[in-house]
Formats: C-alpha cells, structure tokens, sequence
C-alpha cells in the first residue's frame, strides 16, 4: 500500500477497517479542526492514536451516526 491511502482509509482483507481524519472529515462534510475540537473535549467518536496517528474504528463510526439519529415523527408528537 502507498503512504497515501484510498480515500484515507486502511483496508484489511478488501473491507475498509479504519478511518483516518481526513477520511471521517470527508464523510461527515466536516473540517479536520472540528475533529481535533471534538477530541479535546472528548466528544464524538472513539479513536486510536497509533504511532502519532489518529484512526477512527469503522464501528465506531457507524456505532456514533447511529446514536446521533433523531426521529422527526417522534419530536413532531412531543411539541404536539
């Protein structure tokens, strides 16, 4: 693998495992320096730091965007 990853992306077996910053910056429509915020307030998702590099978990990704989802019809009835 180069030193410049697909997408940032490290890939174990054809499956993306982990996310770098950049990566999750992208999927997320987010500034690097929001991540870099959200980690020093220990915010957001879980991550690795391994060898002064941060990495994001894809399950834990996926684990954070699901906790994140709202239902519309459920605060449409609360307001109601």
């Amino acid at each position: 693998m180069s030193s410049h990853h697909d997408a940032g992306a490290q890939r174990s077996g054809g499956l993306v495992r982990h996310l770098d910053q950049h990566a999750l910056a992208n999927r997320w429509g987010l500034s690097i320096r929001t991540l870099e915020r959200w980690r020093y307030l220990n915010q957001g998702p879980a991550f690795l730091k391994l060898g002064g590099r941060i990495l994001y978990r894809l399950e834990d990704v996926e684990a954070f965007e699901a906790a994140q989802a709202r239902d519309p019809a459920a605060s449409a009835r609360a307001t109601a």
